[in-house]
């Protein structure tokens, strides 16, 4: 599994501590984590959490990435981006009961952090928490396990409305940049972006389209 860690900037400055709790629980499980950043508060490239939606479904729906880490001061503004978005089921999690039963439960493929709210003493451990929880054991087993044949089959169905109510991703892609090609442009900014991106990426449609956007 690749996971895409994506700071916004109230949060940037928390990237190195957020990196360590992920590295720290899922390299051994032999998951590898990609840094797309902000790397910290005083970044060139300034993302929103509205852009980290848009990074976020990129990641995703190229499949340049598998699970996506992010947040924002409350949680709350990433998860909503991020969920605006086809191919995106996206938690808003605060602690290591969140974790599990999102995963369990809703088998999404994104979190969503406050990075702010009671993040104090011992809020790297929390972190460490959240993440062990949440890849403790293969997603979508249901909680509790009895409740798992229902929820599994409301899973497949949000899935199924979600290929409905969305329009494919590079007509998204292309109506963004129409409203506002700066907003896109920023979103896909960060120092390493270009080189992760289409080192992993496997959508050659989705691929084509950045490339148009970022030059």
């Amino acid at each position: 599994m690749r996971i895409a860690l994506i700071n916004e900037n109230s949060q940037a400055a928390k990237n190195a501590v957020i990196l360590n709790a992920l590295k720290k629980v899922v390299e051994p499980k032999g998951f590898e984590v990609v840094n797309y950043g902000m790397y910290g508060a005083d970044d060139k490239a300034q993302l929103t959490y509205v852009q980290n939606g848009i990074l976020a479904a990129t990641l995703l729906n190229s499949g340049a990435a598998d699970y996506v880490i992010t947040g924002c001061g409350t949680g709350e503004g990433a998860m909503l981006a991020l969920n605006s978005f086809p191919g995106v089921i996206c938690g808003h999690v605060e602690d290591p009961l969140d974790a599990y039963t999102f995963a369990q439960i809703n088998d999404g493929n994104a979190i969503a952090i406050p990075f702010a709210k009671g993040f104090g003493w011992g809020g790297d451990l929390n972190l460490e928490y959240i993440f062990e929880k949440l890849f403790c054991e293969p997603a979508g087993q249901g909680y509790p396990r009895e409740r798992a044949l229902p929820e599994q089959r409301n899973k497949k169905i949000l899935d199924e409305v979600k290929k409905v109510t969305y329009k494919d991703f590079t007509e998204i892609l292309e109506g963004l940049v129409t409203y506002d090609a700066d907003l896109v442009k920023g979103s896909f900014a960060g120092e390493h972006f270009k080189e992760y991106f289409l080192r992993d990426a496997k959508d050659a449609k989705i691929i084509d389209a950045v490339k148009k956007i970022i030059g």
